[in-house]
This record gives C-alpha cells, sequence and structure tokens, in this order.
C-alpha cells in the first residue's frame, strides 16, 4: 500500500491490531506516532503516553506531537467487561475527541481510521439515540448523555454502534477540511490478548460459533492490512463508509444463513 512517506498517528500501539499498524506502516514505510498508555515494542518515531478515558491527558498528548500528519488510526479500545461508562469513554468519546482536536494538523488529503467492530452491527436499530450521542459537543456532554440514557446490552456493542455512525455520519465534514476522510473498520473477532474478555462479555460459545464457521479467528495482521489500505493514498476515493473485515459472518449473517448472534 501506498505509504511511504506519510506521517501516522496510531493509538493502541501496545498489542494487538494496533502492534500490527505500527509495525506495517513502518515497514511500507511510514513514520508512525505512537498514542497509548503503555510503550510499544515496534520502532516507532516517537511515543506519547495517553489516556484516552481521559480528555484533559488527549490534549496533553497531542501537545507533545510536532507538526502536521498524514493519517490517524484509532485503534485503541477496551472490552466490555470493563466498566460501561470507561467503555463508552474509551472507545468512543475519547476517539471523537482526539480525532477531532487533530483535525486542523491534518495535511491535504488525510485519512482518519475508527476501528469499529461486527459487535455494533445493530446501529441501525438505535440509531435515534446514536445520532443524540454523536451530536453532543463535548467529552463532558457527552458523558453525560450516557449515564442519562442507560442502553440495554453490552456497552462496547453500543459504544462501536456509536463510533461506526459517527464514522459515517462524518464523511461530509471532513471532505470540506483539506479534502479529508474518515472511514470506519468493522472486525469480528480477533487473536490479540483481550479476546478472553471478549469471551467472557459476548458469550465463548458464540464467538466459538463463529470461529467454527469460517474456520479461525483473524489474526491481527488481517485487520491492519485493511486499516493501512485506508490510510493509504490507494483509497483516495473512500470515505465515510464502513469496512467489514471478519472472514464472511456478516455476509452469512445478512443473507440469511446463519443467525445474528445474540452479543
Amino acid at each position: 500500500m501506498d505509504v511511504q512517506g506519510l506521517r501516522c498517528l496510531v493509538t493502541g500501539t501496545a498489542s494487538g491490531i494496533g502492534d500490527a499498524v505500527a509495525r506495517r506502516l513502518i515497514d511500507d514505510g511510514a513514520e508512525v506516532i505512537s498514542l497509548d498508555r503503555n510503550k510499544p515494542s515496534a520502532d516507532v518515531a516517537q511515543h506519547v503516553e495517553v489516556d484516552l478515558s481521559d480528555p484533559a491527558s488527549i490534549d496533553s498528548a497531542l501537545a507533545q506531537v510536532d507538526g502536521t500528519f498524514d493519517a490517524l488510526a484509532n485503534v485503541a479500545g477496551i472490552p466490555g467487561t470493563a466498566p460501561a461508562d470507561l467503555v463508552f469513554k474509551v472507545n468512543f468519546l475519547g476517539m471523537r475527541h482526539l480525532t477531532e482536536a487533530s483535525l486542523e494538523r491534518f495535511n491535504p488529503g488525510g485519512s482518519i481510521v475508527v476501528v469499529s467492530s461486527t459487535a455494533g452491527f445493530q446501529w441501525a436499530q438505535r440509531l435515534e439515540a446514536l445520532r443524540e450521542v454523536v451530536a453532543t459537543e463535548s467529552f463532558e456532554e457527552g458523558a453525560a448523555w450516557f449515564a442519562a440514557h442507560p442502553q440495554q446490552g453490552n456497552a462496547y456493542n453500543f459504544s462501536k454502534e456509536a463510533a461506526t455512525v459517527y464514522s459515517m455520519a462524518m464523511g461530509g465534514a471532513v471532505r470540506e477540511m483539506n479534502e479529508l476522510r474518515i472511514n470506519a473498520v468493522l472486525p469480528g473477532p480477533v487473536e490479540t490478548p483481550i479476546l478472553a474478555d471478549f469471551e467472557s462479555s459476548m458469550g465463548k460459545e458464540t464467538l466459538d460459533g463463529v470461529k467454527a464457521f469460517l474456520g479461525r479467528h483473524a489474526e491481527p495482521d488481517d485487520i491492519a492490512r485493511v486499516i493501512v489500505f485506508l490510510a493509504s493514498r490507494d483509497s483516495r476515493w473512500v470515505n465515510g463508509t464502513t469496512l467489514i473485515a471478519d472472514g464472511g459472518i456478516s455476509g452469512a449473517v445478512l443473507a440469511g444463513l446463519v443467525p445474528a448472534p445474540e452479543i
């Protein structure tokens, strides 16, 4: 993929998909600036510690990064085994705050990639509520909305539904800013250190069923390749959309071949 010479911010670089994204970008000639609570093992150009549940930490981290950049890969996230308010802060509100605080520092034609999840596949059924929370104007207002509007089911699912809707809704707005673009990647289950947490919160039997249907879970690099494509110059006309990377399980569900998972 054509990322040679691009300057890229990547969150969640210390493990899993974020680590794979950082390594692939570096191997393909990009410069990577890491934003994570923990230090990555990849040979990044700069690492800045950040807590995505805290907007002040996000602002401080960005202040430590000089200059402009070409891509932001929002990979970091936490599973539904964590407290619901923390899950929503990290997976949606922190991601949104970082994205919007970065917008004026993108070079023309820059790319924003949001790692959402197929766990948010029911976003259309909660669109009215999702539009409300996406329309909140700050981290604090979004957190207050979430506290006042308890959602049924796993907070992880709702956080990823919000991330998906946000990515689609923002395509036109970022296009007006130096022809930027934003897209979401929706992975299914991935062999990462937090897979056991997903088995706990979503049901091991459910995830084992997905694995049996596909033959395996995704490896981090399977998803990293999709993220790097959306960050690259090769995807310059892809904007405001979602790219499902789940080996085919969503297609089978939508075609009625297998029942929708209860997650």
